[in-house]
């Protein structure tokens, strides 16, 4: 499976390692993913998503039906 969140499509991105004499050389940065399982209350199921940390901070403000919502109408299937 890919490195992008689901919510937010955070991705990995580039940039270099830079030396104490200055050289560069390319390095990922990679986005703070996690695996978490939700419990979908109005379904009566469990649901699992590949999200970042900024993410889960969303999901919780929003609350996680309203993100469910948000996903089918971009065309994710969950």
């Amino acid at each position: 499976m890919a490195r992008v969140c689901q919510v937010t499509g955070k991705k990995p991105m580039v940039g270099n390692n830079v030396s104490h004499s200055n050289i560069k050389t390319k390095r990922r940065f990679l986005p703070n993913l996690q695996t978490k399982r939700f419990f979908l209350a109005e379904e009566d199921r469990w649901i699992t998503l590949k999200l970042s940390a900024d993410a889960i901070r969303t999901i919780n403000k929003n609350g996680l039906l309203s993100v469910v919502k948000q996903l089918r109408a971009d065309g994710v299937k969950i």
